[in-house]
């Protein structure tokens, strides 16, 4: 039998096929080829188009079966990971009467912060275990306040992959780790929270049913079947935010085990037995997608909004010749530190490790007769490693001190420089496995399908490619001190001429 997974991510869309006796993907696909964009109508903002990715789903899977070396008809389950936090909301027939507001979206930061302090930061705290932010539910929110036309029309209210659940099998399904990343969910009374629901005025209503993580969400129609050249009626039979999918692939299942991620986001990962949450909601906490009434399983997220879209941003600016590897190779020339150029990573929304302050991505330290596009490069990775340094030192105050850390070989981690600068800067080696999130989609669908008996059966063939020891040098120790007081000088300025923004 094969399997079919589907990650939905900020960049683009990647399927995989994978063959469930052997755990191998036999074929993969990326749609779009270019990065898709961001929406952006004023500052702050960041949506897309949901009808866009299901285009791109769609487009994704026939590029896969293109390559023609399975048979389509032989793909027996379907798994989705997704982009976290965003908003999709559907009329009654299932159309979509807005773009989503996503992830890295930040128009809802004050309603969150508001919420926080109406409901109560410690109630939150123990029941949330997060604060509203510019989660979910304070975007829905934002929607009720400003577009009450839309918010009217609502007949449910989806994350990014229970929507193409939706477009796969025409069925509306949630999941408790979906309701916990929008901070829909109360741990403690294990439901729906009545406070947010109250304190928002939403109804129950626009919540679809809540099925386990590894279950049956509905199963192909036959039109989209016979589009897509699939079986009518195979499951999609799991469903996960990217981050949790990630940890899943990476066998980061058990308490004390990270994973990390640098993508369009950087993102480190852990996995906790206890309700746990930051005093000040700068990390987060999820229910991780083994997460129960009975044992606890609780995944406690760092997230920089601005790390493989910094690179991006830097790719596009310095010229068309440039390739990612080039990028790579310009970076490794230019020594630890960058001459004293120093990148902050914050320019992609609020950032909830600042206090959901946005303080926008700079350069300082810059000189016109030293510095050059490979300072830039090497600057930008580096920072991207300080900023997590930053975050981690976090996760650290709250009890998670892993020596290892386990990631994809893929994205910022292909760069040798920003691999090293990760693993000396934090003090931890990182281990690399095959594989990507659609692999993870896949396998996670077999779970979902009864195929394998559990994750470890599911991941028993996954492999280990390599692993990067830290480097004890002083250079990152003083790249990283000197990067943490341009921050706090940053800080500092930001506060003094902008007293009351997001308090």
């Amino acid at each position: 039998m094969l399997l079919l997974g589907i990650d939905i991510g900020t960049s683009s869309v990647k399927v995989s096929v994978v063959d469930a006796a052997t755990q191998q993907s036999v074929s993969s696909a990326t749609y779009p080829e270019t990065e898709a964009e961001i929406i952006a109508l004023h500052a702050g903002w960041a949506e897309q188009s949901p009808n866009q990715w299901w285009e791109y789903v769609q487009q994704a899977i026939l590029k896969c079966h293109s390559k023609a070396n399975y048979d389509p008809k032989d793909i027996g389950a379907i798994g989705i990971a997704y982009q976290m936090h965003g908003l999709v909301l559907v009329d009654r027939a299932g159309n979509v009467l807005r773009n989503a507001i996503i992830w890295c979206d930040s128009r809802a930061v004050e309603i969150g912060n508001t919420a926080f302090e109406s409901i109560g930061a410690h109630h939150c705290l123990e029941h949330l275990l997060n604060s509203p932010g510019n989660f979910t539910a304070s975007k829905l929110a934002w929607v009720k306040q400003y577009e009450p036309t839309v918010y009217d029309k609502i007949h449910q209210v989806l994350l990014p992959g229970d929507f193409i659940a939706m477009k796969l099998t025409g069925n509306n399904t949630t999941t408790v780790s979906a309701l916990s990343e929008g901070i829909f969910w109360d741990f403690k009374a294990q439901q729906i929270s009545s406070d947010v629901l109250d304190y928002f005025g939403f109804d129950r209503s626009l919540f679809p049913a809540i099925q386990p993580v590894f279950s049956s969400h509905g199963t192909i129609s036959e039109s989209v079947a016979e589009r897509l050249q699939l079986r009518k009626g195979i499951p999609v039979s799991y469903k996960a935010g990217d981050q949790p999918n990630n940890a899943l692939a990476l066998q980061v299942m058990q308490p004390g085990e990270v994973a990390t991620t640098a993508g369009t986001s950087g993102v480190i990962y852990g996995v906790s037995n206890k309700l746990a949450y930051d005093q000040q909601s700068r990390i987060n906490s999820f229910a991780h997608v083994n997460h129960t009434h009975e044992q606890n399983r609780i995944g406690v997220l760092l997230c920089i909004n601005g790390t493989g879209i910094f690179n991006r941003w830097l790719k596009n600016i310095s010229g068309a010749q440039h390739s990612y590897a080039a990028l790579n190779e310009l970076a490794a020339a230019v020594p630890i530190g960058a001459n004293g150029l120093y990148a902050l990573p914050f320019g992609n929304g609020a950032e909830r490790i600042l206090g959901n302050q946005i303080i926008g991505g700079q350069f300082t330290g810059l000189d016109f007769n030293l510095h050059d596009t490979a300072h830039m490069v090497r600057s930008v990775q580096e920072g991207i490693a300080f900023a997590m340094r930053y975050g981690f030192d976090i996760m650290r105050e709250n009890g998670i001190h892993p020596s290892i850390v386990r990631a994809g070989k893929a994205n910022l981690f292909l760069s040798d420089v920003f691999t090293q600068a990760f693993a000396s800067v934090n003090d931890v080696a990182v281990e690399f496995y095959e594989g990507d999130g659609s692999i993870g989609a896949a396998l996670g669908a077999g779970i979902g399908a009864g195929i394998y008996a559990d994750a470890q059966d599911a991941f028993s063939n996954r492999k280990f490619i390599s692993i990067t020891e830290p480097k004890h040098t002083a250079a990152y120790n003083e790249g990283y001190h000197g990067w943490r007081e341009q921050l706090e000088l940053q800080l500092q300025q930001f506060n003094s001429y902008n007293p009351t923004i997001n308090k």
